[in-house]
Order: C-alpha cells, then structure tokens, then sequence
C-alpha cells in the first residue's frame, strides 16, 4: 500500500467511523476501486486504534468518571450493603455495567460472522445493500422530539438492544454509530445520551476486533511502517473531527439528514456489482 492510499483510506475510515454511513462499507468499495483484493490486516488495525484513540479523548470526562468511581475505596466499602450496591447507586458504575452488558451480545454476533469475513467483506453487492437498510434506520429518527432518559435511566434492555445493533453491523454497510444511535433514540434515550452510550460501547468492541486481528495475523510479515503511521493518524485525525461534527448534528435531531447520502451510495454500489460482477 502507497502513502497515498494509506493516508486517503485513513480519512475515509476516520470520517465514516463516526459518521453514520458505515467506515466498513466504505473501506470495502474504496479497496476495491484501488484494486487491494486482500484486507491488510496491520493496517486495519492501525487505523481503527487511531479512531479508538479520538473517542478515549472525546469522552475522556466520561472514562475517567468511570475509572474514578471503579478504583475509588468509597465505592466499595459500603457497610453491610450487599456488593452489586454501587452498580445500582452510582452513575458511572450504571453505565460500566451497561458498556458490559451492551458488549456481550456484540461480542458474540461477531463470533458468529467471524468464518463468513471473507465472503461478506469482499461483496460490493452486500454493502450496497447494507447501505440501503442503513439509510432506513437513519430516516426512522426524523421527527423524534427532543428530550428522554438519560443514561443514568437506562435498562437493561436498552443495553442489550444497543449491543445487539452493534452486532449487527459487522456487515459491512451497516453503520455502526446509525444503528446504535438510531435505536437508542428510538428506545426513548436523549440525544446526548444515546451518543455517549454508543461511542463508549464501541470501545471494548474496537479493542476486541484488534485483539482477534493480530491473533490471526501472528507470523505474518510486519508491513512498512510509514504507511500504517499515516494512516493511523489520518484516521485519528480525522476521526475527532467527524465526532463533533456528528455530535453538533444529532443534538439539532438530524441525524436523518446522513439517510439519503446511504440511499445513494448504496443504489451506486449495487449498481456497479450487476456491472462488474463484484
């Protein structure tokens, strides 16, 4: 791979990570059109620490909440209080156990695809698809009034829900950040709850997707590293930026407004796998 490429499929990740059109999808098109058959898997994993990277320091007031109240003393020396106290009591405990909750069935979906990788991450005709069913949800979100629960009144059914939606979009053309977001809201979350949970969910789902990547890619042959840098930093970047744009946009309700891009990419996509065969 070429600085060029490594750098222009860096930003393509960092923008379609966050924004709701699915950085899967378009990673498999652009791959595609530069003639990259086989994924890079040093590569894939470079970028998507680069985007993990920008989410740790968007919603770093979060994390270390979290950490704060996880590591404090305080939290655990309740008394005669029974030991599951502090996740019912404590926001940040709530929403560490939601994240847990949210992951298992993301965590097991993705399992479940893993033999199918191959073939579903190289059909230019799925994600066109995808893309469509992404615009869909998307488009589902227009006309939600402002206001709902926070995440300190989510279930656990709001966790598992979300989860599964993440699960779901390991196939590529389904946005992850739209299906998560997009089913938050309609679960009856605020706007600004609905991304926070989303994003910070997508934490331990990234770490898994590199842990399992370089486990397959043990005594591969390391790639040149200037590209695999630039990449990451691009997509980093990037990535940060295209956060609090589509923050911005979901706090005014428009996350809709990403719906007839999706329709038109993927009309495109499908369009061009009937023409090539792809």
């Amino acid at each position: 791979m070429g600085l060029f490429h490594a750098v222009f499929l860096g930003i393509i990740q960092g923008l379609t990570e966050f924004l709701p059109i699915s950085s899967s999808g378009h990673l498999v098109l652009f791959q595609y059109l530069f003639g990259i058959k086989e994924p890079e898997i040093f590569f894939d994993v470079a970028v998507h620490m680069g985007t993990l990277m920008a989410v740790c320091i968007f919603f770093s007031r979060e994390l270390k909440g979290i950490a704060r109240v996880l590591f404090s003393v305080s939290t655990w020396s309740g008394g005669d209080e029974n030991f599951w106290q502090p996740f019912i009591k404590k926001p940040e405990m709530r929403l560490l156990t939601l994240i847990i909750v949210g992951t298992i069935p993301t965590g097991v979906i993705g399992l479940a695809f893993r033999s199918a990788a191959d073939t579903i991450f190289s059909s230019v005709r799925l994600v066109g698809g995808m893309l469509l069913v992404t615009g869909l949800i998307l488009w589902f979100t227009r006309g939600l009034k402002k206001g709902g629960r926070n995440t300190g009144k989510m279930t656990l059914w709001d966790g598992l829900t979300v989860g599964l939606m993440q699960g779901v979009a390991v196939l590529p053309g389904i946005s992850r950040s739209g299906a998560t977001i997009g089913i938050a809201l309609l679960r009856g979350l605020d706007r600004e709850a609905a991304a926070c949970y989303s994003f910070l969910l997508s934490i331990p789902a990234i770490l898994g997707a590199m842990t399992l990547e370089l486990y397959q890619a043990r005594g591969s042959v390391s790639p040149a590293m200037a590209p695999v840098l630039l990449g990451a930093c691009a997509a980093g970047l990037v990535g940060y930026g295209a956060l609090k744009v589509l923050v911005h946009i979901l706090k005014k309700g428009e996350l809709y407004v990403f719906a007839p891009y999706c329709w038109l990419v993927g009309a495109i996509a499908i369009g061009w796998s009937f023409l090539w065969g792809c």
